[in-house]
């Protein structure tokens, strides 16, 4: 069964203490928190990103599983290591060169917090393998990274498909996050082709109990 990581980027202001004690009765195993700048994405959730983690670390013991979408990315880990995130993932894209992101993953690691390396839809997934045996989830971005609501890109069960073989083949032991568009009608798709945590949003927070659609996911 597959892990479901609740986005909580639509989360309304002012229902957000029933909104998270809801998710958590009804089992979402992470809360998931887009972190954007406004520049690596056109979106800027920051300080509403950083306030919700605050609120939940507060009232919830569900392990925090921070993406940050940031040019930024070692002012960012700073500043979200403060709410004790269980993972904390940051863009490929987001580093200048290969040895940027190695001691991007290394400072994480030191600051006793899980690493994942995420992945844009155009970024080809042979650019991500040589870090893959150094961190603990890859994320593969099934949208364009930077808003909520959007439609699965079908490209992207491939993606995950030539990930998950290249991770058996190495053996590599890796947790596969798949982010954006994901439903009840593609989550299937999602895990056939190797992903173990699914990110949805929209889908969970749109529907009329929480706990129905997030059983659905898990089972679907």
């Amino acid at each position: 069964m597959v892990e479901i990581s609740t986005s909580i980027l639509s989360v309304q202001k002012g229902e957000e203490s029933n909104t998270f004690f809801e998710l958590e009765v009804a089992k979402t195993d992470y809360f998931h928190i887009d972190v954007m700048d406004g520049k690596f994405v056109k979106k800027n959730t920051y300080s509403k990103m950083f306030e919700y983690a605050s609120y939940i670390k507060r009232i919830s013991n569900l392990p925090l599983d921070v993406h940050l979408m940031v040019e930024d990315v070692k002012t960012a880990i700073d500043d979200f290591l403060s709410v004790e995130p269980n993972i904390i993932t940051f863009h490929i894209e987001a580093c200048k060169n290969n040895q940027e992101v190695y001691n991007t993953i290394k400072y994480i690691k030191q600051n006793n917090c899980k690493v994942g390396l995420a992945i844009k839809p155009n970024t080809k997934i042979e650019e991500i393998y040589e870090f893959l045996p150094y961190i603990h989830m890859c994320l593969v971005m099934t949208v364009e990274p930077g808003k909520g609501g959007q439609t699965l890109l079908n490209d992207m069960i491939d993606k995950i498909k030539k990930l998950k073989k290249h991770v058996q083949e190495n053996k590599i032991e890796l947790d596969i996050e798949a982010d954006g568009g994901i439903n009840l009608v593609t989550a299937p798709k999602v895990k056939e082709a190797g992903a173990n945590i699914l990110v949805s949003g929209t889908a969970i927070l749109k529907a009329n109990k929480f706990k129905t659609i997030i059983d659905e996911l898990k089972e679907s």
